[in-house]
């Protein structure tokens, strides 16, 4: 039978304490209803004691539970020299009527020491009775042993005997910490045989339960965590994409998929068909905490099936299993290929048939002038990658079939700016187009307002092209990224620009260049213009 292993998610607690993130109220209830959803054992809302808000997301959660999950209270051990029913931080734990109660203490003999300042007995001492405590509230009490590791190799018997304090008090599991991120995973083997035998004897109605909660400052925190488990721990602490103090936590997300798909039946980790859903959870959780998405973290990000060498590229195109480790569906990817100056023939041929574009005009010849002209404007700065608009039109255009909808003839931005007692005030932002449009190559030239150059220049063109193209209108721009590509070249160094369109049928991105940010605009703007003109006009 393979084992089964639980998932303790510490995304809103642990999480929260990464640079940048901050919960609501209602992002830790919507996050805990998709971790529910996904098939995570336990969530820690966060800690009651310290703040309304964690105070509040209790009281929500008791009047409407999770469909499956377990939410899980954080809290300490009760102050050194006080009684556990005097200590108004685990009052609040045991007022929140969380299910599982999650203590942390110290394993270390230095940190009870030096951070607590008590004496080792104390320190044991405030373990036994928090968790007795706690314990006869009637809720189920999960250990944390903080710096257990780092405890665990100074002094060996202490660390192992605030273990056995806890199961004997009554504790379910002993997580094991690797609070600093400096272990090894050999360390991370040894130290959880160690705690298993350790607390082996003091569990006679049910099998000892360790479980492993590793931080990344090594770069080894889904390392360190699987050591665990091939060691014997049942239950993995860790957060969604990683995110946590310093250099985060282990990524439960790349745990899970390792577990599932690495070990042959071996453990049994989430429910059937949740992994499939990885990628979506981890982007939605990258929405909710305002942070760029990870491109290269592994199994969900965007770049972990992206195939850019053209040896790679024929490699995949004749079996993808000759670049890939998994199905990118198994964990809810998608492969993707790239067209760069990298690039071969196979790349091209892979990129025109996953957007539809291969015909009978598509010969070895014309795919080869494809290929130059995109390594040309590479070259220059351009990337394909993340412009399908683009790339689309440069296609049309290499095989002789595009028709321009408009000519670009000029355009001019101007920005009034009032400077009063060192006061910046934008009064206006002002674009002037002059365009050759249509068949008959009228010229219009027109004039609008906007919210900087490129919403100026957006209301320009459309005041321009509208009257004649009326399917503009249902065209909006939904992003717009600037990146400088030779930054040693200072305020001379060329930017690239991606803005993203979309209709009622698709979206697209489209690129531009140049040492101007307002003329790159520009030009990924018409090519956005262009491409919906060309789709909508050919049908």
């Amino acid at each position: 039978m393979p084992t089964r292993i639980e998932l303790y998610d510490t995304t809103l607690r642990d999480g929260a304490q990464f640079e940048g993130v901050s919960f609501s109220l209602n992002d830790k209830l919507s996050a805990i209803g998709r971790l529910d959803d996904f098939g995570i054992d336990y969530v820690e809302g966060g800690y009651p004691a310290s703040n309304e808000k964690d105070r509040a997301l209790f009281e929500r959660v008791a009047q409407k539970p999770p469909k499956s999950a377990l939410v899980c209270a954080f809290g300490m051990t009760r102050r050194k020299g006080a009684k556990p029913e005097d200590d108004s931080g685990l009052a609040q734990l045991v007022a929140s009527e969380a299910p599982v109660v999650t203590i942390v203490g110290k394993s270390s003999l230095f940190q009870a020491k030096s951070a607590l300042r008590v004496s080792p007995e104390e320190n044991l001492a405030m373990i036994d009775d928090t968790i007795r405590f706690v314990v006869a509230s009637g809720r189920r009490v999960f250990y944390d042993a903080e710096h257990f590791f780092d405890g665990w190799k100074d002094d060996s018997e202490y660390a192992l005997e605030t273990l056995r304090v806890a199961a004997r008090a009554g504790a379910e599991s002993a997580t094991l910490c690797d609070t600093n991120g400096g272990s090894m995973p050999g360390e991370i083997a040894a130290g959880v045989s160690a705690a298993l035998e350790a607390i082996e004897r003091e569990r006679s109605s049910r099998e000892p339960r360790v479980g492993i909660h590793a931080h990344n400052d090594c770069g080894l925190a889904v390392a360190n965590s699987l050591a665990a488990v091939a060691s014997g721990a049942t239950l993995v602490q860790g957060t969604i994409n990683g995110i946590g103090e310093r250099c985060g936590n282990a990524d439960l997300l790349v745990v899970a998929a390792n577990l599932a798909l690495k070990f042959a039946g071996a453990y049994d980790v989430l429910r059937p068909g949740a992994l499939e859903r990885s990628t979506a959870l981890s982007r939605f959780m990258s929405e909710l905490t305002n942070l760029s998405p990870n491109p290269a973290q592994p199994f969900v990000g965007a770049s972990a099936f992206a195939h850019k060498g053209g040896m790679h590229v024929s490699g995949i195109n004749r079996d993808s299993r000759t670049y890939e480790h998994i199905p990118p569906e198994a964990v809810g990817n998608e492969r993707r290929v790239l067209v760069s100056e990298l690039s071969g023939k196979s790349n091209i041929v892979a990129f025109l048939k996953k957007y539809n574009l291969q015909d009978a005009s598509l010969d070895s010849e014309t795919i080869a002038k494809i290929l130059d002209r995109v390594t040309k404007k590479e070259s220059q700065g351009y990337q394909y990658e993340a412009a399908d608009g683009s790339f689309k039109l440069l296609v049309s255009k290499v095989k002789g079939e595009f028709v321009p909808s408009f000519r670009r003839l000029n355009f001019q931005t101007s920005v009034v700016v009032n400077d009063v007692n060192e006061t910046l005030t934008t009064k206006a932002t002002v674009a002037t187009v002059k365009l050759r449009v249509g068949r008959r190559g009228e010229v219009r030239h027109e004039v609008a307002e906007g919210d900087g150059p490129v919403d100026a220049l957006n209301n320009a063109l459309r005041k321009a092209l509208e009257p004649i193209y009326p399917e503009l209108r249902d065209m909006k721009l939904v992003d717009y990224k600037v990146r400088v590509i030779n930054s040693d070249a200072g305020t001379a160094a060329t930017t690239r620009v991606i803005i993203e369109s979309k209709d009622g049928e698709e979206r697209w991105s489209t690129v531009g260049v140049s040492e101007n940010v307002v003329e790159a605009s520009w030009i990924a703007l018409c090519d956005s213009f262009e491409y919906k003109l060309a789709k909508t006009l050919g049908k």
